[in-house]
């Protein structure tokens, strides 16, 4: 089973992402459709993918396609996993209903807003109370505790959370840590430098 997957990302589709591996070898991996904006920027610069392998089709008319969904954190897929335990939400299904941040969408099933939940594409209302019924009590780890008041990270700061998140921070430990580094420098404009400076910080260096 293919568990993750890292490459650069050389393409990237309506609802999939194609990540070049080395050795001549791309994999096209299907992604939440909330993920497609901020890969296509960072096409031809490295990826790490959480995956899921599967088989989609119908083995008993021989027609199987062996797919790879991919997710930007392992929170991400474990999310996921859950999602798709609620009948009638299949892979495909899911990964088009994804079309809000996972914390977001958690959030919105711990609550049971049913109101939100029904304008994600393909869910509506009756699927909708489903979901909500059916994993409210399943979302603490995913909702996360609610967003601090205080103003919006840059697209910089965000890009660095996420790499962050990918390297094994949790996220709302990648955020603090990005703030802080910005508060004590915040000219900081380049992703890579609000990095930098994290670990420095996380290992007292700063």
């Amino acid at each position: 089973m293919i568990a993750r997957i890292a490459g650069r990302v050389e393409e990237v589709n309506e609802g999939s992402v194609l990540v070049d591996v080395g050795g001549g070898v791309w994999y096209e991996v299907l992604v939440p459709v909330c993920e497609v904006e901020r890969l296509a920027k960072r096409v031809g610069q490295d990826v790490v993918l959480y995956t899921i392998h599967y088989h989609e089709g119908d083995p008993s008319h021989g027609a199987v396609t062996p797919r790879l969904l991919g997710f930007l954190s392992p929170s991400d897929r474990d999310f996921f996993r859950v999602f798709t335990t609620v009948k009638g939400v299949g892979m495909r299904k899911a990964l088009r209903a994804m079309a809000r941040p996972v914390g977001e969408l958690a959030a919105a099933i711990q609550a049971k807003d049913v109101r939100f939940l029904k304008d994600l594409p393909e869910i509506g209302p009756k699927m909708a109370e489903r979901i909500a019924a059916e994993l409210s009590g399943q979302m603490d780890e995913f909702a996360g505790p609610a967003p601090a008041a205080g103003p919006e990270l840059s697209e910089a700061a965000e890009e660095a959370v996420l790499v962050l998140v990918q390297l094994g921070e949790r996220r709302p430990d990648a955020i603090a840590l990005v703030e802080r580094v910005l508060a004590v420098a915040p000219d900081l404009t380049a992703p890579e430098a609000i990095i930098q400076q994290a670990y420095k910080l996380k290992a007292g260096g700063i």
